[in-house]
């Protein structure tokens, strides 16, 4: 027996290619959601690389406005806007007098709330492909249970109940499980693929957030320095000059 797709499609009944249409749009989204989470990991995945290597020696000899300098020419890369979030904040209260222990904090806290919406970002659409996953196979099995329904409206017409007569209706109502099945697979695997890209690649964002927050703690060293920079940037936003450090 050979199936048509076209002629498949015409002879279905409205309800079941209603079905079928709502499958095509459910591998339609999952497809775009794949291509956009998966040019915007490699996208930003070259940009962090680029901006590590670039600031990298900066933030190691405590240039820290070098380092936000730097950044600003990387404004597409996840990692640039990560590290400008804890080193504004840091410098932002070390300026106002906080002691460095205590900036560190404050960054630290803003890194963590820039880590959610990082992660925000990251997922979006994710949930498309889950709901296609676990929906698409039920969705297909509604199609064909419509089909055979089909089927047998048709025996109650034609007065007939032989495999000439809805043998064919009831292959073409299969069809729409099969189609479900093709939807959901694919689905689950890209979702499944996704997730573990994106949980390496927050866990590399988190990784270099706790780097940095361990180089503001740390201080034994640069303290002078620091301080002139703070004081230097707060001058220039028309501020005061950083008070004693407080705890």
């Amino acid at each position: 027996m050979e199936f048509n797709l076209v002629e498949t499609w015409l002879n279905m009944n409205n309800l079941v290619r209603a079905v079928v249409i709502v499958l095509t749009v459910q591998a339609i989204a999952c497809i775009t959601v794949f291509f956009d989470r998966s040019i915007l990991l490699l996208s930003s995945y070259r940009k962090s690389r680029k901006f590590a290597k670039a600031a990298g020696p900066k933030l190691t000899s405590r240039d820290y406005p070098g380092a936000l300098e730097i950044a600003k020419t990387h404004s597409g890369s996840h990692l640039a806007n990560f590290i400008v979030t804890g080193v504004e904040t840091y410098l932002d209260k070390y300026a106002k007098g906080y002691h460095e222990s205590k900036a560190a904090e404050f960054a630290n806290r803003a890194l963590e709330r820039k880590s959610e919406q990082l992660s925000t970002e990251l997922h979006r659409g994710m949930n498309i492909l889950a709901s296609t996953g676990s929906t698409a196979p039920f969705i297909g099995l509604l199609g064909t249970v419509l089909g055979i329904l089909n089927a047998f409206r048709l025996v109650g017409e034609t007065g007939s109940g032989g495999m000439g007569t809805i043998g064919v209706a009831i292959a073409e109502a299969l069809i729409v499980t099969g189609y479900g099945l093709m939807v959901a697979i694919p689905s689950v695997l890209i979702f499944n693929w996704l997730s573990g890209r994106i949980a390496s690649y927050e866990t590399g964002i988190a990784n270099a957030g706790s780097a940095l927050v361990d180089q503001l703690e740390d201080s034994s060293s640069g303290s002078e320095s620091l301080a002139s920079e703070c004081s230097e940037q707060n001058e220039s936003r028309g501020g005061q000059k950083p008070a004693s450090a407080v705890n």
